[in-house]
């Protein structure tokens, strides 16, 4: 991996290199060099295995990152390649072309994060949330709890309950009547 690591540096300028196991090692590019890389490793490295693209919202950050996570099935190791894009102009090259696969986790992540991915067919269909008209559910500035009680109405028989205390009932439940000032008399066996 050490070479490999070394060649992705002076090609790609991989940056923030971390190695999670001896057959597993992430790294940072740019964004312009992203598809190089990635280009690269599948035919020049053996990674011919697209095992997962996703997406993180950093909202502190004001960007998105991406990580595509690669296997190469002869010498059974893993590279996962990061990079950042703008949260402002969230865009990002289609893969589609090196790996048909793609067009799945592409089109998941344009409804889920808004990330657009020009040249990946049928990105702006539907993909899970057919109809949906709010901002996308992944992003760390979409409010769950609003969006939850907007949508969808209390029901007779719903009640919420305190984790904590709902906790200390089920592990010890007469300390639990006891703390609540219920007053039991506990028979032992």
């Amino acid at each position: 991996m050490k070479e490999l690591i070394e060649r992705l540096r002076s090609k790609f300028n991989a940056k923030n290199v971390k190695e999670q196991r001896k057959n597993f090692v992430f790294i940072t590019v740019a964004k312009k060099d992203l598809e190089g890389c990635v280009l690269y490793l599948k035919e020049f490295e053996g990674y011919g295995h697209l095992t997962l693209l996703t997406a993180l919202d950093w909202i502190e950050k004001d960007q998105f990152e991406l990580v595509y996570h690669l296997h190469n099935y002869s010498n059974k190791t893993d590279v996962s390649v990061k990079t950042f894009i703008d949260r402002k102009n969230p865009t990002m090259v289609s893969i589609n072309n090196l790996w048909a696969g793609a067009r799945v986790y592409e089109r998941e992540i344009k409804e889920l994060f808004g990330i657009d991915f020009p040249g990946c067919p049928r990105v702006n269909d539907p993909f899970a949330l057919e109809g949906w008209q709010e901002i996308p559910p992944m992003r760390k500035d979409f409010d769950t709890k609003k969006y939850s009680e907007e949508t969808y109405f209390p029901r007779p028989g719903r009640y919420t309950k305190d984790n904590v205390a709902q906790m200390e009932e089920q592990l010890y439940p007469v300390e639990a009547e006891v703390k609540n000032g219920i007053a039991k008399t506990v028979r032992k066996k």
